[in-house]
Order: C-alpha cells, then structure tokens, then sequence
C-alpha cells in the first residue's frame, strides 16, 4: 500500500519508495504571524451537530480552527466541548485566528479519508523525528468493550481514530509517521458512534493473527524493522488504549514506559505535564489525575524505539466516555498529545 505524495513541491522532500510506505516527508515551510481581534460573525447550531462539523459547514477547516473557535466561545460550550442546538457561537476570523500560511506543501493521504485526506505541512519542527503509531487491538479483537446510550463502543475504533488524527498532526509539522494498525477503510471519522469492523491489518498489509501473543510479537516486528530503516535517527513507538474498569471508575489520561528507559519516562511525564497544562487553562479547578508508571507491558518492552503507552480513559465510564466520544474531543486529544511530542522532540534527543 503506497501513499501518493503527489503534488508536492520544494527541494527538501524526501520520498522512500517502498512499496509498502507509509508516510515520510522533511519539508520547509513559510510561516505568517497573526494578530487577534474581536470576533463578530456567528453561526447557530444545529441539532446533533459538534463543532467539527458547524466549522466545516462554515467554510473553517476544523484542524484550524478547533482551538480559536473553543477559546472563544468558552462560556458558551457545555461539557466536552459539547454545542447546545439553536444556540448562537461566534465564529474565527479566517485571516486572524492563527491559521498558518504555507509555501503550498500538501500531500494527498487517503487513509485519513476523503474528508482529511489533503495535509498541508505547516511547520518544519519535527523534521527529522519518526513515530510508530500503534492503536490498540483491531481485526478479530475489538479490545475494551463499552455501552453508551445504548450503544456499543469498541476500543480499537476509537483508539484508531485518535491515532489517525496524532498522525496528521505529526505529519503537517514534518514528522515520519508510520500507522503499525491500519484500516484502510475508515479515515478519521466526525461521528459520536464509530461502527466496528474486523479489516484492520497490521503494516505493511498482513492479517492480524487471534492469538493474542502473536499479534503483539506481529506488531513488535514491525516496529523493529522500521526501526533499523531509520537507525540513528530520532524514534518514538506511541501505543494508543483505552482502559476497562469498574463502571464508577473514573480516570485521566495516563501514559506508561519501560522501567529501563529514562527517555521514556521523561517523555510521557512531559505529555503527562502538557495534559495538566491544557486542563488548567480550559477546566481551571477540575484537576488532573494522570499518572505516569513504569510497566512490563509485551510491546513496550520488547520494541526498540523509546516507547509510550497511552490509557485515553475508561471505557465503562460515563465521563471518560464523553472524552472520545465527541469528535472535537478526539481531535484535543491528538492536539495535545502532539503539543506533548513536539516539547520531547525539542528537548529530549
């Protein structure tokens, strides 16, 4: 499965051809400071609607605007960032609310689906830096398993989709990115309720075995052989999950590493650090409980690139749930997480 990069510009970019690539690119891009003044246009929601999908309909490209959009409509948000139909929100100004302006580096990736399948680079601060995405479970296993309103929600689909969007995230400020799970199916998806399926494979394109042990030895391989493709180069395995306890159980994002790696430890105490920084700015006084441990978990042991595991929550409970649930709350997720890599990327080589 080859990604087309085409349309591409720019003496930087690099391009391995294996056939079963994934995702590489070093590019150099052009940023344009931005000034903020007072929003004054706005937009009503409608009914079910989040705010992925009021930017969208608006003209705004939601990977943009999700966190100006967010800051300034605060007082008008519900839990989660959750939108109240009929209510009235203001809208970011395109040409002030941050939007980076590129010297026209897009790549065409269709495992983000047609919706974010076009990935403009706008920044070059990971050049140089590879990450191993691995979500959890897939194929014949479909991880944790949890109801809302009636609804099953499978731990791989959401685990994916907020790996999908780490990715693109990664990818847009000049990172390697390789998915070791893929569902060439599903892109990332806006919807509260991600249907399961059974098609994810594990990279380049092999069938994901129902023997837990040789899936997790199937995914470690991967890594390690993508590892010596890169030998010397700065890599990061990032395991996405979510947790299965007690319905009455409500936790925070937590991370684990290796008790042997200190580049591990310090890496997922810095994105322990970003999430707490993010709750105080926009839940001042809820607090953060996410906790970082050593663990002897198959995957983090045995792959070779410093590694970090990820717990987005509880999927028994209510709470957690509505963390993964809504759409704009997978894309923070991923903002987060990636604002979290980049501090390590800068500071921990």
């Amino acid at each position: 499965m080859f990604y087309n990069l085409n349309n591409m510009s720019g003496p930087n970019l690099h391009i391995i051809k294996d056939t079963k690539i994934i995702f590489l690119l070093f590019l150099t891009v052009i940023l344009i400071p931005f000034s903020a003044r007072s929003q004054t246009k706005e937009a009503i929601a409608k009914q079910g609607e989040g705010i992925y999908r009021l930017l969208t309909r608006n003209g705004l490209p939601p990977e943009k605007y999700l966190n100006a959009f967010i800051e300034i409509n605060q007082e008008r948000l519900g839990p989660g960032n959750m939108l109240f139909a009929g209510r009235k929100y203001l809208l970011p100004d395109k040409s002030e609310t941050g939007e980076i302006k590129t010297s026209k580096n897009i790549l065409n990736l269709d495992i983000f689906g047609k919706n974010y399948s076009k990935v403009e680079i706008i920044s070059n601060q990971l050049n140089g830096a590879v990450y191993h995405l691995m979500s959890g479970h897939g194929g014949p296993d479909p991880g944790a398993v949890g109801k809302y309103e009636g609804r099953l929600l499978c731990e791989d689909e959401y685990a994916y989709d907020v790996t999908l969007r780490l990715a693109r995230n990664l990818i847009q400020n000049g990172a390697t990115v390789y998915m070791i799970t893929i569902d060439a199916n599903d892109g990332i998806r806006d919807d509260n309720y991600l249907k399961p399926d059974k098609n994810e494979k594990c990279y380049p394109n092999h069938t994901i075995p129902i023997n837990q042990l040789r899936r997790l030895k199937q995914r470690t391989y991967a890594v390690n052989s993508l590892y010596k493709k890169h030998r010397g180069q700065f890599q990061r395995m990032i395991a996405i999950h979510l947790d299965s306890r007690s319905h009455s159980e409500n936790i925070d994002v937590f991370y684990y590493h290796d008790q042997r790696s200190e580049k591990g430890k310090k890496a997922a105490r810095i994105l322990q650090s970003t999430f707490q920084e993010k709750y105080d700015t926009h839940q001042p006084g809820r607090g953060y409980r996410g906790t970082v441990s050593s663990r002897n978990l198959y995957v983090v042991r045995n792959t070779i690139p410093v590694a970090i595991y990820i717990e987005l929550g509880n999927i028994n409970h209510q709470r957690d749930q509505q963390r993964f649930i809504y759409p704009n709350n997978r894309q923070a997720l991923a903002n987060w997480l990636t604002e979290g890599l980049i501090t390590d990327f800068k500071t921990n080589k």
